[in-house]
């Protein structure tokens, strides 16, 4: 395996780890302003303990999250020298504002951490996650952009080989800043809810029913819900904006070949290349179409009319379905839950539709990850669209396979610490023991 593959796989990989811990460390914060919100606004101190004891996993979440940020931008560095030549002075400006904002969070969630019950109003402290949340999500978005960059690339000129007029304002906002951030942002709140979900209905099903669960669980499926909504406005946006921009990556997503209006959306289904065939496919006639420009009338430009090598594997149509697919289930979930919450509350206990909840958690967490994959691999071969290949970026170093295991070892061992910290702490400080100690009545259901 040459240091080209070895290169796609480390930074695959890392990438793949890392948007579990960042995803979560955007999304929670969000959660917890929430929870602390309405426990103040309805003097319920079970929602004001739902943001306590998230705020500890929390803290796990954001440190592994930093480690591997840090590498995310050491790999740029190591593995693709082109790259940073490149695009370095138009990316460096986000990358120093993202450590930045997460300096802003940290200050602030150590504040917040450290001074549960020690203002005698609890909007003072409550004041305090405000920061957090806004360092935190504006962590994601000037990461986000440097994503954008490398999709629609804006703020410099080549010129004989040099890059020159370099703006890093007009870079970092460039056109694929505003879909790319608006869906990152949903989906990290999303996913945080579903995960947040899927903890609740998981320790239902092991007996515990009681209200503090109870209160959880409507919490974040209500949240869920809302933030499902957000991220499906938020894929029209993107779709759009890749019709427009990257329709190479659209049509490829689609398996779509002739251009066209009336434009069909392909679901699922088995591709013959030779004949450009699709067979067994849902086929939803002029929806592509109405994707692209919210007209059937709407011309969708097709794989054909784009250089054979330039462009992305095909088979990133199953990660788009993928994508897809988990999301319009977990809509569809939250909404039958609300659905029951308000008119069939018998229901809400079922112990098949807590099932559904508890796995809402780990797919919408595979959603993220089929959506980040089919992101990258969707640009392919470009790194930076139309300026440079991942092929031209990529470093020559036959040491890239040491490096490799050394980091890959790495994932694992902190995959594994954090997963067992997280379980420690949740047996250890139990819901119960914490709501005895603060004098917080759980009543049980039926009482």
């Amino acid at each position: 395996m040459d240091a080209y593959m070895q290169s796609r796989i480390l930074i695959g990989t890392t990438l793949a780890f890392h948007i579990i811990y960042a995803t979560v460390g955007v999304g929670i914060p969000v959660m917890m302003l929430i929870a602390e919100w309405i426990g103040i606004r309805k003097n319920d101190p079970h929602y004001t303990l739902m943001a306590r004891r998230w705020a500890r996993g929390y803290t796990v979440t954001v440190a592994v999250g930093v480690v591997t940020g840090t590498i995310v931008g050491f790999m740029l560095s190591l593995l693709y020298p082109g790259f940073m030549r490149l695009a370095g002075q138009m990316i460096s400006l986000p990358l120093f504002m993202e450590t930045f904002a997460f300096f802003f969070e940290a200050i602030f969630l150590g504040i917040y951490l450290y001074t549960w019950d020690r203002f005698k109003k609890p909007i003072t402290h409550f004041l305090l996650i405000i920061p957090v949340v806004i360092g935190s999500s504006a962590s994601a978005f000037f990461i986000t952009t440097v994503n954008a960059f490398m999709n629609s690339p804006a703020g410099f000129r080549l010129e004989n080989g040099e890059v020159v007029d370099v703006n890093p304002i007009q870079a970092m906002f460039n056109p694929a800043t505003p879909s790319a951030v608006f869906h990152v942002l949903t989906s990290a709140y999303m996913t945080s809810a579903f995960v947040l979900a899927s903890i609740a209905a998981w320790f239902i099903l092991r007996g515990k029913r009681n209200d503090y669960y109870k209160k959880a669980l409507r919490l974040t499926m209500v949240w869920g819900l809302i933030f499902s909504f957000a991220t499906s406005i938020a894929g029209d946006v993107s779709g759009k904006f890749l019709a427009k921009y990257q329709p190479e990556k659209l049509a490829a997503a689609e398996w779509h070949f002739e251009t066209k209006s009336h434009a069909e959306l392909i679901f699922g289904g088995v591709l013959d290349p030779e004949t450009q065939e699709v067979k067994w496919a849902i086929k939803i006639p002029n929806a592509l179409s109405i994707l692209a420009g919210n007209s059937p009338d709407t011309v969708v430009i097709g794989l054909n009319d784009f250089p054979k090598d330039e462009l992305p594997p095909l088979f990133v149509h199953y990660l788009f379905d993928a994508m897809v697919a988990i999301g319009s289930f977990l809509t569809a979930l939250s909404a039958a839950y609300l659905v029951i919450m308000k008119w069939k509350k018998s229901w809400e206990w079922s112990k098949f539709f807590l099932v559904l909840i508890v796995w809402a958690g780990p797919l919408s967490m595979l959603a993220i990850e089929f959506g980040w994959i089919y992101a990258e691999i969707g640009r392919q071969p470009w790194i930076v669209r139309g300026f440079m290949k991942v092929i031209e970026a990529t470093t020559t170093s036959t040491e890239v396979g040491e490096v490799m295991a050394m980091f890959f070892s790495l994932y694992a061992i902190l995959g594994i610490v954090s997963t067992i910290v997280l379980i420690r702490i949740a047996k250890k400080v139990t819901v119960e023991g914490e709501a005895e100690k603060q004098g917080i009545a759980l009543l049980k259901e039926g009482e």
